[in-house]
C-alpha cells in the first residue's frame, strides 16, 4: 500500500470529516454534497441487500427472515420458504443476491448458518450456500448448492463470512471465515478460512486450482483469510476484491486472485484481544500482502464499487463499511493501489452493507435500529 494511503487513512480516523447521521442534513464531503435519508426502517439486523430488476430491494436479517422493500421505502412482510438459520453470534441469514442472468432464470442465492442437532444436545452451524425462485412472497424450488460434510459444522458461533458474488462469466464466488480455528486457513483439506468458487449450478468448475487434488476441498479458489465479509468486482478491470476482518488490528482489503494464500495467520498486521502476539511477521514468501490494511481496525465488512451517475466523480471508487466506527469511506485506486481514502459518512449505528442503486443513490444497511439510509447527492 502507498505511504500516501496510510497517512490519508490515519489523519481520517484521528480526525473525522464532514458525515452525519442526521436526516435530510446536508453533507459537504471532498466531491459530492449529498443528503443523508432514511430509505426504509423496522429490521432487525440487515445483513445483505441486493436490488430487483423492477427497483425493489431485497434485505436479509440476521436472525432469520428476508423482507421486500418497495420503490417507495414500504417494507413487505417476511417472505415465507427462507431455510432456518443458526442465528447465534455472528452466524444467521447473511447474504443475498441475483443470478447475473435473473431476467432469464429467476434464481436468488442466499448464505446463512445451517443449524444441525450437535452432541449433548448442542447445536452446531457452518456456512450454506442455497437458491430459489422467488414467486410473490414465497422463495420456491430451494435448492442447497453448497454443504460441508457434517464433520465440519462447529459450535463456534462467529466467523461465517459471508458475501456472495457473480463475476461476469457467471462464476460465483463466497467467502467463509476461518470459524474460530485459525489454522485451518492454511489448509487446504478444510473449508475455512477461504473465498470459494463455483459454478451457478453448485458444481465445482474444472479450472479451479484444487480441483482433482487428493484431499483438497475443490470449491477453494484462495485461501488464508481470516473472516472475509466484503466481495466486490471492479466494474471495469473485472478484478475481484475482498475486504477481510483483522483480529485487533489489521482489517485488509485484499485483490483475490486463483490460488494465492493471503497468509492468515502466519503474517498478519493485528494482535490478539488480548494484547498477545499472533505472529511476529507481516511478510513471508508465498504469502500475498493486503493492498491496504487498517490499524486500528474499523471493522470492514460489505463493499461496492460505485456505478452509478448520481455521484460522478466517485464513479469506480470503492465503498467500504464500517461496523466499528459507524462509517462508509471511500476508497481511490489506481490499478491495485489505494491512493487516496475519505470518511464520506459517520452515524451513530453500524454499517453493515453498501450498494448502490438503480437510482444512482448510495443504500447503507445500518443496525441498532435496523433500517435502510440512502445518501442523495445534491450537485
Amino acid at each position: 500500500m502507498s505511504l500516501l494511503a496510510r497517512l490519508s487513512s490515519c489523519a481520517l480516523i484521528a480526525a473525522g470529516c464532514s458525515a452525519t447521521d442526521v436526516p435530510d442534513a446536508a453533507v459537504e464531503s471532498e466531491e459530492h454534497r449529498f443528503r443523508v435519508e432514511t430509505f426504509a426502517e423496522g429490521f432487525g439486523v440487515p445483513w445483505g441487500l441486493a436490488f430487483l430488476p423492477d427497483g425493489r430491494l431485497l434485505v436479509t436479517e440476521q436472525e432469520g427472515l428476508l423482507r421486500i422493500v418497495a420503490e417507495d421505502g414500504t417494507v413487505s412482510e417476511p417472505v415465507g420458504g427462507v431455510p432456518a438459520v443458526f442465528a447465534r453470534g455472528q452466524g444467521g441469514l447473511m447474504d443475498v443476491a441475483l443470478h447475473p442472468w435473473y431476467a432469464e432464470q429467476g434464481w436468488i442465492y442466499l448464505s446463512y448458518s445451517e443449524p444441525l442437532p450437535g452432541p449433548e444436545g448442542s447445536t452446531v452451524g457452518h456456512t450454506v450456500i442455497a437458491r430459489a425462485r422467488l414467486r410473490q412472497s414465497h422463495l420456491d424450488d430451494l435448492e442447497i448448492l453448497y454443504r460441508v460434510p457434517r464433520r465440519f459444522y462447529t459450535r463456534h458461533s462467529h466467523h461465517f463470512g459471508s458475501r456472495i458474488l457473480f463475476d461476469r462469466a457467471g462464476f460465483l464466488y463466497f467467502a467463509i471465515g476461518d470459524r474460530g480455528q485459525r489454522d485451518l486457513a492454511q489448509s487446504v483439506e478444510w473449508p475455512n478460512g477461504k473465498i470459494h468458487r463455483l459454478l451457478d449450478d453448485g458444481s465445482v468448475p474444472p479450472d479451479n486450482p484444487f480441483a482433482g487434488q487428493e484431499g483438497a476441498v475443490e470449491s477453494i479458489w484462495s485461501y488464508g483469510h481470516r473472516n472475509p465479509q466484503g466481495l466486490a468486482l471492479h466494474p471495469v478491470s473485472g478484478q475481484l476484491w475482498s475486504a477481510e476482518h483483522g483480529p485487533k488490528g489489521g482489517d485488509e482489503l485484499n485483490h483475490i486472485r486463483r490460488g494465492l494464500n493471503y497468509g492468515w495467520p502466519a503474517i498478519t498486521y493485528g494482535i490478539n484481544y488480548d494484547g498477545t502476539i499472533i505472529s511476529d511477521a507481516t511478510h513471508a514468501e508465498g504469502m500475498e500482502q493486503p493492498e491496504t490494511y487498517w490499524v486500528p481496525s474499523i471493522a470492514v465488512c460489505g463493499i461496492d464499487f460505485y456505478t452509478g451517475d448520481g455521484f460522478s466523480k466517485w464513479r469506480h471508487d470503492l465503498l467500504v463499511t464500517s461496523l466499528r466506527f459507524n462509517r462508509l469511506h471511500r476508497l481511490r485506486l489506481q490499478g491495485r493501489e489505494v491512493v487516496h481514502e475519505e470518511i464520506v459518512y459517520r452515524g451513530k449505528s453500524r454499517v453493515r452493507d453498501v450498494q448502490t442503486g438503480p437510482d444512482g443513490a448510495v443504500y447503507l444497511a445500518v443496525e441498532r435500529p435496523g433500517r435502510i439510509l440512502r445518501l442523495v447527492s445534491l450537485d
